[in-house]
Parts: C-alpha cells; sequence; structure tokens
C-alpha cells in the first residue's frame, strides 16, 4: 500500500459543522544536550518548537524537561494540549517499545526507565516511545525523502552508522525491539575493532568517526597531503575533510574517499539484497557531500545489486530532512504502528 493511501486511510479528523479540524501531533526528541519538541500536522509539518537544555540530574529531571519543551511547543503553536492527539518521544538507547521503557542509555545513566509514563503523568496525553534511530527513519519515510514509497531502509553516517526501516507501511523493530542495527554486521571478518565488541563492522568502516580516524591516519603518512590545509590540525579533522581536499585534486584524499565510498557501498548492497526496499535513504553528516559521495556508491551498489537485472530497481537517495527527520517521526509513530 502507498504512503499516501496508507496515511489517507488512518488520517484522524474531528468535523464540526462546515469546518474540519485535523490532529495535531507532538514530537519530542531527547538527546544528551537538548531537548526538542515541535507540534506536527499529519503530512509532517513543523508547526511550531520547543527546546530546553537536558539536565543531568536523573530521569525525574529529564521528563520535567521533555514537557516543559512540549508545553513551549504547544504554546507556541497556539493550542491546548488537550487538541494534541498524541506524543511521540524518540530517545537513544535501548529501548522496548510496547512497555514504553529505556531499558538502558549510556549517556544518561538510564536503567529500566519507564519513560513513557512519566511523560504521560506530566502531559495527560497518550505517549508513544521509540529509538531515535527508528524514529528519524519514520521521519524520513513520512515527510521526506522516503515520501510516498510502499518501502524504504535508512541509514545514518553519524558517529556510529544507525539504522531503520519502514517495510509495507509499518515501522519495523524486530521481535526484541533491536532490528536494523545495522552498523554492527560484518563486512570483513576479522576487521577493524568496533565498538560494540566484534571486529570488521560496517560502523568500523563506514561511521563519521571511521573517516574520521583514516584521515587523521593518513595525514600522518602523507604531511604533504592537502588535507593538512583543509584541517589545519589532526584535532580538527572533520567527515567532510577528505572530500574538500579531494576537490583540491589531493591524490591521498582521493584515495580515501575512495576507499571510504567501496566500503559504504559493500555495506548497502548487502542491507539492498536482504530488504529490496523502494528507496533506500543515506543520512547523516557524512552524507552532506551529497552526489560526490553517493555518485560513485550507486555506481557501485547497481553493479553487486543482486536484482540489477529487474524492471523494478531500488532508488538510493539522500535524506532531505536533516535534524527534523527524528522529531517528526517520533511525531507521526502512532501512524505507522
Amino acid at each position: 500500500m502507498r504512503h499516501g493511501l496508507f496515511c489517507a486511510m488512518i488520517s484522524q479528523k474531528i468535523t464540526e459543522g462546515k469546518e474540519t479540524f485535523y490532529m495535531k501531533y507532538l514530537g519530542i526528541d531527547l538527546g544528551g544536550i537538548n531537548v526538542a519538541a515541535a507540534v506536527v500536522d499529519e503530512g509532517g509539518t513543523i508547526l511550531s518548537r520547543g527546546r530546553v537544555s537536558t539536565p543531568r540530574t536523573g530521569a525525574e529531571a529529564v521528563a520535567d524537561a521533555m514537557a516543559a519543551a512540549a508545553r513551549a511547543a504547544v504554546e507556541g503553536a497556539g493550542l491546548a494540549m488537550e487538541e494534541i492527539a498524541s506524543v511521540g518521544v524518540g530517545s537513544p538507547g535501548t529501548i522496548d517499545p510496547g512497555a514504553g521503557i529505556v531499558e538502558y542509555w549510556s549517556n544518561l545513566d538510564f536503567h529500566h526507565v519507564p519513560l513513557s509514563g512519566m511523560v504521560e503523568q506530566r502531559l495527560g496525553r497518550p505517549v508513544y516511545l521509540e529509538n531515535d534511530a527508528n524514529a528519524a527513519a519514520l521521519g524520513e519515510y513520512a515527510a521526506g525523502a522516503g515520501r510516498g514509497s510502499e518501502s524504504m531502509v535508512a541509514i545514518t553516517l553519524g558517529t556510529g552508522v544507525g539504522g531503520g526501516a519502514v517495510l509495507g507501511g509499518k515501522l519495523y523493530t524486530g521481535y526484541n525491539y533491536a532490528g536494523l542495527e545495522v552498523g554492527h554486521f560484518v563486512i570483513e571478518y576479522g576487521g577493524r575493532s568496533c565498538t560494540c565488541g566484534r571486529k570488521g563492522c560496517f560502523e568500523a568502516y563506514a561511521s563519521a568517526t571511521a573517516l574520521i580516524k583514516r584521515t587523521r591516519e593518513e595525514m600522518e603518512r602523507h604531511p604533504e597531503s592537502a588535507l593538512w590545509r583543509v584541517a589545519g590540525s589532526l584535532e580538527k579533522v572533520e567527515g567532510r575533510t577528505a572530500f574538500e581536499a579531494a576537490a583540491l585534486g589531493d591524490a591521498t584524499a582521493k584515495a580515501l574517499v575512495e576507499e571510504y565510498q567501496s566500503y559504504l557501498a559493500c555495506g548497502i548492497a548487502s542491507l539492498i539484497n536482504i530488504f529490496q526496499p523502494e528507496v533506500f535513504c543515506v543520512g547523516g553528516g557524512v552524507a552532506g557531500a551529497g552526489e560526490t559521495l553517493l555518485g560513485r556508491v550507486r555506481e557501485m551498489v547497481d553493479r553487486e545489486d543482486y536484482a540489477r537485472h529487474n524492471a523494478r530497481r531500488t532508488r538510493l537517495v539522500a535524506a532531505s530532512l536533516g535534524n527534523d527527520a527524528g522529531i517528526i517521526g517520533a511525531a507521526l509513530l502512532p501512524l505507522f504502528r
């Protein structure tokens, strides 16, 4: 079922006289530094925002901050909390969406925190909880690069490699809600060590962290490289450093970018061969390089896609919502479960 038809079928509205009032949803993106909230309509358009700093003093204080950001967003939209259909929360860590619990999040030392219930108690609205990577994937599917598609797999190239999937119009999370940990399938057996304890994980080759590490290694090996001119120092290397130096014609940077693209294409092709989604979406800081990154990756994936002779092929695209993907996806959670 196409997303547009799907949304039309489940769209909620209240009719009074001749006027139709479409329901509004509230999304909350819980981060280690800030709590961001937004009122979102059914089409994924953000109507207003609220933001507060994330406290470091325990779960109760965090829930208070989430409620404060939510109230600011609702007030900014000129609404009362009673006019919000539901609240969706995207949180880092290991999540049990069914129970509304953050099982574990190292950043704030959360252990078995019933976050849904805590927020619901403060706001008086139904609360849906989801892993932040899954929420971001849902946001892109509902209102971004995957809009109008039947299925989409998304990855985010950041500190790690996050992932999520919407299949047949439903967010996929796996039997134990830990599905689509795409950063931790192996693309090189016995390869680079990963933070998860395995070796050769996709994340150890395709994350921004991995690219930054390799850039620093090549800078130390090649003091003549333009990588030094672009970055200034090893401490200031970013994910885009290699791409900027390659654009200057630097041979070391070009080789580094091609190496990174090869590993990225390897992982993407494997995921496409497993899921064969209509859309494969790539987001995160490194994806900001756009076609400079994805052009060659697309060529390699086209050669390695098992369905390369099929008339219907997966489209490889860049994410389009940026940092708003997670908050939009969180808000629209009840429409895709």
